[in-house]
Protein backbone atom coordinates (compact mmCIF):
# COMPACT_ATOMS: atom_id res chain seq x y z
CA UNK A 1 0.00 0.00 0.00
CA UNK A 2 2.85 2.16 0.50
CA UNK A 3 4.15 1.90 -2.60
CA UNK A 4 1.48 2.65 -4.16
CA UNK A 5 1.01 5.37 -2.90
CA UNK A 6 4.46 6.62 -3.52
CA UNK A 7 3.78 6.02 -6.86
CA UNK A 8 0.84 7.87 -7.13
CA UNK A 9 2.49 10.84 -5.92
CA UNK A 10 5.45 10.23 -8.27
CA UNK A 11 3.10 10.16 -11.05
CA UNK A 12 0.94 12.79 -9.84
CA UNK A 13 4.21 15.28 -9.73
CA UNK A 14 5.00 14.42 -13.01
CA UNK A 15 1.59 15.22 -14.78
CA UNK A 16 1.69 18.23 -13.06
CA UNK A 17 5.43 18.83 -14.65
CA UNK A 18 3.83 17.79 -18.00
CA UNK A 19 0.98 20.20 -17.82
CA UNK A 20 3.63 22.90 -16.85
CA UNK A 21 5.81 21.87 -19.73
CA UNK A 22 2.89 21.99 -22.28
CA UNK A 23 1.84 26.11 -21.00
CA UNK A 24 5.50 26.74 -21.81
CA UNK A 25 7.87 27.81 -19.30
CA UNK A 26 9.30 30.66 -21.19
CA UNK A 27 6.26 31.94 -21.68
CA UNK A 28 5.21 31.70 -18.28
CA UNK A 29 8.13 33.28 -16.91
CA UNK A 30 7.37 36.50 -19.44
CA UNK A 31 3.81 36.84 -18.76
CA UNK A 32 4.73 36.54 -14.77
CA UNK A 33 7.51 39.17 -14.97
CA UNK A 34 9.76 36.87 -12.42
CA UNK A 35 11.91 33.96 -12.60
CA UNK A 36 10.81 31.62 -9.40
CA UNK A 37 14.25 30.22 -8.69
CA UNK A 38 15.05 27.28 -6.35
CA UNK A 39 18.61 27.70 -3.99
CA UNK A 40 20.09 25.77 -1.28
CA UNK A 41 18.63 27.15 2.58
CA UNK A 42 22.08 28.39 2.68
CA UNK A 43 25.97 28.03 1.46
CA UNK A 44 28.20 30.59 1.55
CA UNK A 45 29.29 30.89 -2.12
CA UNK A 46 26.97 29.15 -4.16
CA UNK A 47 23.28 30.51 -2.65
CA UNK A 48 22.61 32.01 1.04
CA UNK A 49 21.99 36.08 1.99
CA UNK A 50 24.11 38.85 2.53
CA UNK A 51 23.55 41.36 5.50
CA UNK A 52 20.99 42.99 3.38
CA UNK A 53 18.93 40.06 2.86
CA UNK A 54 20.21 40.04 -0.84
CA UNK A 55 20.96 36.79 -2.31
CA UNK A 56 24.39 36.25 -3.79
CA UNK A 57 26.73 33.11 -5.34
CA UNK A 58 27.77 30.72 -8.17
CA UNK A 59 24.50 29.22 -8.65
CA UNK A 60 22.31 32.07 -7.55
CA UNK A 61 24.55 34.07 -10.64
CA UNK A 62 22.65 31.23 -12.68
CA UNK A 63 19.19 32.52 -11.61
CA UNK A 64 20.32 36.26 -12.61
CA UNK A 65 21.75 35.10 -16.08
CA UNK A 66 18.33 33.42 -17.11
CA UNK A 67 16.30 36.64 -15.50
CA UNK A 68 18.78 39.03 -17.52
CA UNK A 69 17.92 37.20 -20.69
CA UNK A 70 14.81 36.14 -20.75
CA UNK A 71 13.13 39.54 -18.67
CA UNK A 72 15.90 42.19 -19.18
CA UNK A 73 16.59 42.44 -15.57
CA UNK A 74 18.61 39.69 -13.38
CA UNK A 75 16.84 41.23 -10.44
CA UNK A 76 13.90 39.63 -11.57
CA UNK A 77 13.99 36.68 -9.88
CA UNK A 78 12.02 35.18 -6.61
CA UNK A 79 13.96 32.86 -4.96
CA UNK A 80 12.83 29.66 -2.92
CA UNK A 81 14.99 27.98 -0.18
CA UNK A 82 14.89 24.51 -0.51
CA UNK A 83 16.38 21.74 1.67
CA UNK A 84 17.98 18.37 -0.27
CA UNK A 85 14.60 16.38 0.22
CA UNK A 86 12.42 19.34 -0.80
CA UNK A 87 14.17 20.49 -3.96
CA UNK A 88 13.25 17.97 -6.93
CA UNK A 89 9.40 17.75 -5.77
CA UNK A 90 9.62 21.59 -6.11
CA UNK A 91 11.09 21.75 -9.33
CA UNK A 92 8.60 18.76 -11.01
CA UNK A 93 5.74 20.21 -9.58
CA UNK A 94 5.98 23.85 -11.17
CA UNK A 95 6.84 25.61 -7.56
CA UNK A 96 10.10 27.13 -9.37
CA UNK A 97 11.00 27.51 -12.96
CA UNK A 98 14.71 26.64 -12.28
CA UNK A 99 16.90 24.53 -9.58
CA UNK A 100 19.98 26.07 -8.99
CA UNK A 101 21.22 24.58 -6.10
CA UNK A 102 24.71 22.62 -5.91
CA UNK A 103 22.76 19.61 -7.42
CA UNK A 104 24.28 16.49 -8.77
CA UNK A 105 23.99 15.74 -11.97
CA UNK A 106 23.35 11.59 -11.85
CA UNK A 107 21.86 8.66 -14.23
CA UNK A 108 19.26 8.21 -11.81
CA UNK A 109 18.22 11.98 -11.49
CA UNK A 110 18.19 12.11 -15.39
CA UNK A 111 16.19 8.78 -16.48
CA UNK A 112 13.68 8.41 -13.07
CA UNK A 113 13.14 12.11 -12.41
CA UNK A 114 11.34 13.77 -15.21
CA UNK A 115 14.49 15.76 -14.93
CA UNK A 116 17.33 17.50 -17.41
CA UNK A 117 20.60 18.89 -16.01
CA UNK A 118 21.09 22.14 -17.95
CA UNK A 119 24.99 22.18 -17.98
CA UNK A 120 27.60 21.89 -15.45
CA UNK A 121 28.66 25.06 -13.28
CA UNK A 122 30.88 23.69 -10.80
CA UNK A 123 32.70 20.38 -10.98
CA UNK A 124 33.13 18.86 -7.62
CA UNK A 125 33.95 16.03 -5.61
CA UNK A 126 32.93 14.40 -2.16
CA UNK A 127 35.65 14.90 0.38
CA UNK A 128 35.66 14.70 4.26
CA UNK A 129 36.88 16.71 7.01
CA UNK A 130 38.27 15.84 10.37
CA UNK A 131 38.96 16.71 13.59
CA UNK A 132 42.72 18.18 13.72
CA UNK A 133 43.46 16.54 17.01
CA UNK A 134 42.26 13.30 15.57
CA UNK A 135 45.47 13.29 13.71
CA UNK A 136 44.22 11.53 10.61
CA UNK A 137 45.65 12.16 7.43
CA UNK A 138 43.71 10.47 4.52
CA UNK A 139 40.52 8.97 4.25
CA UNK A 140 41.74 5.02 4.48
CA UNK A 141 42.28 5.92 8.21
CA UNK A 142 38.81 6.47 8.85
CA UNK A 143 38.18 2.80 9.75
CA UNK A 144 35.13 3.13 12.22
CA UNK A 145 34.47 6.84 12.35
CA UNK A 146 31.22 8.51 13.39
CA UNK A 147 30.47 10.04 9.75
CA UNK A 148 28.25 13.47 9.77
CA UNK A 149 26.25 14.17 6.58
CA UNK A 150 23.32 15.49 4.84
CA UNK A 151 20.34 13.07 4.17
CA UNK A 152 19.08 13.01 0.81
CA UNK A 153 22.05 13.84 -1.25
CA UNK A 154 24.21 11.74 -3.13
CA UNK A 155 26.47 11.92 -0.53
CA UNK A 156 24.95 8.75 1.51
CA UNK A 157 25.36 6.20 -1.18
CA UNK A 158 29.16 7.32 -2.28
CA UNK A 159 30.35 6.90 1.09
CA UNK A 160 28.79 3.64 1.54
CA UNK A 161 30.63 2.64 -1.49
CA UNK A 162 33.86 3.96 -0.74
CA UNK A 163 33.62 1.97 2.97
CA UNK A 164 32.78 -1.06 1.19
CA UNK A 165 35.02 -0.83 -1.47
CA UNK A 166 38.29 -0.49 1.30
CA UNK A 167 36.33 -2.89 3.91
CA UNK A 168 35.75 -0.38 6.52
CA UNK A 169 32.74 0.27 8.74
CA UNK A 170 31.34 3.33 9.90
CA UNK A 171 27.92 5.03 11.67
CA UNK A 172 26.38 7.50 9.91
CA UNK A 173 24.65 10.23 11.75
CA UNK A 174 22.30 12.30 8.85
CA UNK A 175 20.69 15.75 9.11
CA UNK A 176 18.36 18.11 6.72
CA UNK A 177 20.14 20.90 6.32
CA UNK A 178 23.70 21.66 5.58
CA UNK A 179 24.65 23.88 8.44
CA UNK A 180 22.99 21.11 10.88
CA UNK A 181 25.39 18.89 9.55
CA UNK A 182 28.16 21.23 10.64
CA UNK A 183 26.92 22.10 13.84
CA UNK A 184 26.46 18.39 14.69
CA UNK A 185 30.26 17.75 13.86
CA UNK A 186 31.52 20.73 15.68
CA UNK A 187 29.56 19.72 18.74
CA UNK A 188 31.98 16.59 18.83
CA UNK A 189 28.17 14.09 17.31
CA UNK A 190 30.70 12.45 14.91
CA UNK A 191 34.66 12.73 14.13
CA UNK A 192 34.27 13.14 10.58
CA UNK A 193 31.86 15.47 8.76
CA UNK A 194 31.44 14.80 4.92
CA UNK A 195 29.92 16.16 1.51
CA UNK A 196 30.95 17.78 -1.78
CA UNK A 197 33.97 19.39 -1.51
CA UNK A 198 33.03 23.14 -2.39
CA UNK A 199 30.26 22.74 0.54
CA UNK A 200 33.36 21.46 3.68
CA UNK A 201 35.01 24.65 2.40
CA UNK A 202 32.00 27.09 2.71
CA UNK A 203 30.92 25.06 6.08
CA UNK A 204 34.31 25.58 7.77
CA UNK A 205 34.39 29.64 6.74
CA UNK A 206 31.63 29.27 9.85
CA UNK A 207 33.30 27.18 12.40
CA UNK A 208 34.03 28.95 15.76
CA UNK A 209 37.54 27.54 14.88
CA UNK A 210 38.47 26.74 11.91
CA UNK A 211 41.80 25.94 12.40
CA UNK A 212 40.62 22.90 14.61
CA UNK A 213 40.03 21.35 11.46
CA UNK A 214 41.55 19.43 8.44
CA UNK A 215 40.07 19.27 5.21
CA UNK A 216 41.52 15.56 4.28
CA UNK A 217 42.91 15.68 0.38
CA UNK A 218 40.96 12.42 -0.62
CA UNK A 219 38.34 13.30 -3.46
CA UNK A 220 35.99 9.89 -3.66
CA UNK A 221 33.62 10.79 -6.15
CA UNK A 222 32.49 12.70 -9.49
CA UNK A 223 30.00 15.97 -8.37
CA UNK A 224 29.32 17.48 -11.49
CA UNK A 225 26.96 20.61 -10.08
CA UNK A 226 24.56 22.10 -12.35
CA UNK A 227 21.16 24.19 -13.15
CA UNK A 228 18.00 21.63 -13.01
CA UNK A 229 14.56 21.99 -15.34
CA UNK A 230 11.88 19.73 -16.01
CA UNK A 231 11.80 17.25 -18.76
CA UNK A 232 9.47 18.08 -21.77
CA UNK A 233 10.23 21.91 -22.19
CA UNK A 234 12.58 22.06 -24.71
CA UNK A 235 12.44 26.12 -25.59
CA UNK A 236 12.91 26.26 -21.95
CA UNK A 237 15.66 23.80 -21.44
CA UNK A 238 17.57 25.97 -23.71
CA UNK A 239 17.03 29.07 -23.10
CA UNK A 240 18.51 27.69 -19.01
CA UNK A 241 21.65 25.94 -20.88
CA UNK A 242 22.63 29.06 -23.19
CA UNK A 243 22.69 31.15 -20.67
CA UNK A 244 25.09 29.25 -18.77
CA UNK A 245 27.30 28.71 -22.38
CA UNK A 246 27.15 32.12 -22.66
CA UNK A 247 28.85 33.05 -19.72
CA UNK A 248 31.60 30.44 -20.44
CA UNK A 249 31.89 31.44 -23.95
CA UNK A 250 32.21 35.23 -22.70
CA UNK A 251 35.04 34.23 -20.77
CA UNK A 252 36.85 32.42 -23.37
CA UNK A 253 36.65 34.99 -25.58
CA UNK A 254 37.89 37.84 -22.88
CA UNK A 255 34.61 39.93 -22.85
CA UNK A 256 33.37 40.62 -19.37
CA UNK A 257 31.13 43.36 -18.08
CA UNK A 258 34.42 45.39 -17.15
CA UNK A 259 35.23 45.78 -21.25
CA UNK A 260 31.55 45.04 -22.67
CA UNK A 261 31.12 48.35 -23.95
CA UNK A 262 34.36 48.41 -25.63
CA UNK A 263 34.21 45.13 -27.29
CA UNK A 264 30.93 45.57 -28.79
CA UNK A 265 30.94 49.13 -30.08
CA UNK A 266 34.84 47.91 -31.40
CA UNK A 267 35.43 44.07 -31.86
CA UNK A 268 35.35 43.01 -35.01
CA UNK A 269 35.19 39.15 -34.31
CA UNK A 270 32.40 37.36 -36.21
CA UNK A 271 31.94 34.69 -32.98
CA UNK A 272 31.98 37.21 -30.63
CA UNK A 273 29.72 39.37 -32.77
CA UNK A 274 27.21 36.81 -32.48
CA UNK A 275 27.36 36.32 -29.24
CA UNK A 276 26.46 40.07 -28.05
CA UNK A 277 24.17 41.25 -31.62
CA UNK A 278 22.70 38.22 -32.01
CA UNK A 279 20.95 34.71 -31.99
CA UNK A 280 18.31 35.40 -29.37
CA UNK A 281 15.75 34.88 -31.91
CA UNK A 282 16.55 31.62 -32.13
CA UNK A 283 15.81 31.09 -28.41
CA UNK A 284 12.53 33.64 -28.16
CA UNK A 285 14.55 35.55 -26.72
CA UNK A 286 15.65 39.40 -27.49
CA UNK A 287 18.89 39.92 -29.74
CA UNK A 288 20.78 41.55 -26.43
CA UNK A 289 19.85 38.51 -24.62
CA UNK A 290 23.88 37.64 -23.71
CA UNK A 291 24.90 41.18 -23.64
CA UNK A 292 22.56 41.64 -20.56
CA UNK A 293 23.67 38.84 -19.05
CA UNK A 294 27.18 39.66 -19.55
CA UNK A 295 26.48 43.49 -18.10
CA UNK A 296 24.43 42.52 -15.34
CA UNK A 297 26.27 39.19 -14.21
CA UNK A 298 29.46 38.94 -15.53
CA UNK A 299 31.37 36.04 -17.50
CA UNK A 300 31.71 32.67 -16.04
CA UNK A 301 35.08 33.41 -14.55
CA UNK A 302 33.65 36.76 -13.02
CA UNK A 303 30.97 34.91 -11.04
CA UNK A 304 33.47 32.29 -10.31
CA UNK A 305 36.04 34.63 -8.87
CA UNK A 306 33.78 36.60 -6.66
CA UNK A 307 31.54 34.02 -5.47
CA UNK A 308 33.97 31.15 -4.19
CA UNK A 309 37.37 32.18 -6.13
CA UNK A 310 40.12 34.57 -5.40
CA UNK A 311 38.06 37.62 -5.26
CA UNK A 312 35.63 35.82 -1.86
CA UNK A 313 36.35 34.60 1.16
CA UNK A 314 36.61 30.67 -0.10
CA UNK A 315 39.16 31.39 -2.05
CA UNK A 316 38.99 28.17 -4.05
CA UNK A 317 41.26 27.33 -6.95
CA UNK A 318 39.75 27.51 -9.79
CA UNK A 319 41.35 24.09 -10.63
CA UNK A 320 38.71 21.48 -12.70
CA UNK A 321 36.71 24.47 -13.16
CA UNK A 322 39.56 26.39 -15.74
CA UNK A 323 38.46 26.98 -19.26
CA UNK A 324 39.44 23.93 -20.98
CA UNK A 325 41.96 25.87 -23.13
CA UNK A 326 43.43 26.39 -19.25
CA UNK A 327 43.51 22.90 -18.33
CA UNK A 328 40.17 22.85 -16.88
CA UNK A 329 36.68 20.91 -17.68
CA UNK A 330 34.65 23.92 -19.00
CA UNK A 331 33.45 23.99 -22.11
CA UNK A 332 30.95 25.31 -23.93
CA UNK A 333 29.68 25.07 -27.11
CA UNK A 334 29.90 27.64 -29.78
CA UNK A 335 27.32 30.22 -30.29
CA UNK A 336 27.07 29.84 -34.18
Amino acid sequence: MKKMGATLLLGAAFSVAAASATAGTLDEVKKRGTLKCGVSTGLTGFSNTDAQGKWKGLDVDICRAVAAAVLGDAEKVSYKPLTAKERFTAIQSGEVDLLSRNTTWTLTRDGSLGLNFAGVNYYDGQGFMARSDLGIKNAKELDGATVCLQAGTTTERNLGDYFREHGMKYQSITYDKADSVAKGFESGRCDVMTGDQSKLYSLRMHMKDPKSVTILPDVISKEPLGPVVRQGDDAWFNVVKWSLFAMINAEEMGVSSKNLGYVKAYNKNPGTARLLHGEGNKLGLNEDWAYQIIKQVGNYGEAFDRNVGQGSSLKIDRGLNALWNKGGLQYAPPIR
